[in-house]
């Protein structure tokens, strides 16, 4: 299912086919955090703990990744995070 189109109405909202929100655990009612990122929009349940955590400055993995997941992408955005987070200090 990676890689779904899904569409937004007039209103804004957008629809996760059943199957999606079966796979992923969301119910009626579930909250969903917007996280906007350099590639778009992550939309993540507020109750879902990140797998990703940063530990004395260093990235540590703390859950299962999903199968597909793009390791030198997420490095990317880590750096690019980290860069921004830099200039921003200047």
């Amino acid at each position: 299912m990676y890689g779904m189109k899904l569409k937004m109405d007039k209103s804004g909202r957008v629809v996760f086919p059943k199957p999606l929100r079966m796979r992923l655990g969301l119910e009626n009612e579930t909250e969903l955090e917007a996280v906007e990122q350099p590639e778009g929009v992550l939309l993540r349940p507020l109750n879902q703990k990140p797998s990703m955590l940063r530990v004395g400055g260093v990235w540590v993995h703390q859950g299962v990744a999903e199968p597909g997941t793009r390791w030198d992408r997420l490095l990317e955005d880590v750096r690019e995070e980290r860069i921004r987070d830099i200039l921003k200090s200047s």
